[in-house]
């Protein structure tokens, strides 16, 4: 097992900066996923850490050993690709040992290993068919038992959950949580999918244009956003970026949307931007489950106001609601029993223990 640092790490290709200058340290055992949008670095990172890349400047360690030099064969690390690379020739049991048999391994301990990692992943009956008699998930957990068979110091997942249909999907997240949670080996998970990265990290890093927007646990990165740019990608729908102003009102703060609808902030966030301009360019930042129906005894915070929707999506436990205030449009989250209808008024309420306030002009969270 091992810790994997990167200080000031930058990768260039020609006059094109993929990755800037990060740092990023991952503790041992512990689960890190790299998410962003494509072309934010995310994939460079992992390459960079495999040796598949070499680094422009900065240092990568694993183990506390500066590895920029060493060759990916003696890194320890094992990779599980997008697309499996899976030897078409050979059985489940050969793909997984291949490695180990380059290395010359006793053949009992090769065996042991092989039959450690199916019984893991639940593919015992699978080790003598080969990949064209398997399923994108059972191929996808074979690739998977090649790299546990290797018990190597670091594990690389490079989207590995991509090719797979929703359904599948949700199903192999779960194997990997258990996964990790029986072999604790340093994991590094590169995916597009916030989702992937909310239910599978011990901490989230969110990558924008080669750069760390912020680093933090899932509950952290949902809940308390540095960024815009984080509030937004994190979430699903994500959160509502409203045009607004404080402003004062017979020693009451009030954060103004449009000129009929201006909510009363309740006493700890009024204190927490007490210091914020009253004329400067803010956005309020709301989660759709903190807009939702008014309720006849809201609690203290909680503040109702009328819209007339646009759209209406049910989901079965809850229903989406979509509206437009000034021109942007804002999504809701109400009860399915909450007489939402397309084209008809609703009576929603906001919750502004939940808010969070930004700078337009830099996307910063206040």
């Amino acid at each position: 097992m091992a810790d994997v640092t990167l200080r000031k790490v930058v990768k260039r290709y020609d006059d094109v900066e993929a990755v800037r200058g990060i740092d990023l340290d991952i503790a041992d055992h512990e689960f890190v996923v790299l998410v962003g949008p494509s072309g934010c670095g995310k994939s460079t990172t992992l390459r960079m850490i495999a040796g598949l890349e070499d680094i422009t400047d900065g240092d990568i360690m694993i183990g506390g050993d500066v590895v920029n030099d060493v060759p990916p064969k003696d890194r320890d690390i094992a990779m599980v690709f997008q697309n499996y690379a899976l030897y078409p020739h050979m059985t489940v049991a050969e793909n997984m040992s291949f490695g180990l048999r380059l290395k010359h391994y006793p053949k009992a301990e090769i065996k042991t290993r092989i039959d450690e990692a199916a019984r893991m992943l639940d593919i015992v009956e699978l080790v003598d068919r080969k990949p064209k008699q398997l399923s994108g998930g059972q191929r996808q957990r074979v690739a998977m038992g090649r790299a546990i068979v290797r018990n190597p110091k670091v594990f690389l997942f490079d989207e590995p959950l991509s090719n797979l249909d929703a359904k599948l999907r949700v199903q192999m997240r779960i194997e990997i949580k258990k996964v990790h949670q029986k072999v604790r080996t340093t994991t590094v998970y590169v995916t597009h999918d916030q989702v992937e990265a909310m239910t599978l990290a011990d901490r989230v890093v969110v990558m924008n244009k080669g750069r760390i927007e912020q680093i933090g646990t899932p509950n952290d990165l949902y809940h308390h956003p540095a960024t815009r740019f984080v509030a937004g990608f994190i979430g699903s729908p994500a959160m509502n970026f409203l045009p607004c102003r404080l402003e004062e009102t017979s020693g009451q703060l009030h954060v103004r949307l449009t000129d009929r609808i201006a909510f009363a902030l309740p006493p700890a966030r009024a204190a927490h931007y007490q210091s914020v301009a009253r004329n400067e360019k803010l956005l309020l930042g709301l989660r759709p489950e903190h807009i939702a129906e008014a309720k006849a005894h809201p609690e203290p915070g909680v503040e109702p106001f009328d819209a007339v929707l646009d759209v209406t999506e049910p989901m079965g436990m809850e229903t989406f609601v979509y509206f437009t205030l000034e021109g942007t449009q804002v999504c809701g989250r109400v009860s399915p029993n909450a007489g939402a209808r397309a084209t008809g008024p609703l009576r929603l309420a906001v919750d502004l223990n939940n808010m969070h306030l930004l700078n337009e002009g830099t996307g910063a969270v206040i």
